[in-house]
């Protein structure tokens, strides 16, 4: 089943996001390899693709995993989470209707 994983960020938090990110996304590219994402990506902190100094408020990400703890244990071990990056992380079923 998927879950969506929708994360907020901590405010001020781009320099420990840019310090994890690459732990963060080889966990992603997991998945990917996998077959089991989606998508994932930040929410800019404001309406720009690159965001710059601004930062991002927070991250989502939608994939399969074989239950709703399995996808919550995958959640709390992000990088982003040991880098205190995530103020909170909401782990929810998710049902694709589109595309």
């Amino acid at each position: 089943m998927l879950y969506a994983i929708i994360a907020t960020d901590v405010a001020n938090s781009l320099d420990a996001r840019l310090a994890a990110r690459p732990a963060h996304l080889e966990r992603l590219q997991q998945l990917k390899a996998e077959g089991r994402i989606v998508l994932a990506g930040p929410h800019p902190a404001i309406d720009s693709n690159d965001p710059g100094a601004a930062g991002f408020s927070g991250s989502l990400i939608v994939a399969e995993f074989t239950s709703l703890e399995a996808a919550k244990a995958w959640a709390e071990a992000d990088p982003f989470v040991a880098a205190g990056v995530y103020a909170n992380v909401i782990v929810k079923p998710f049902k694709q209707v589109l595309p």
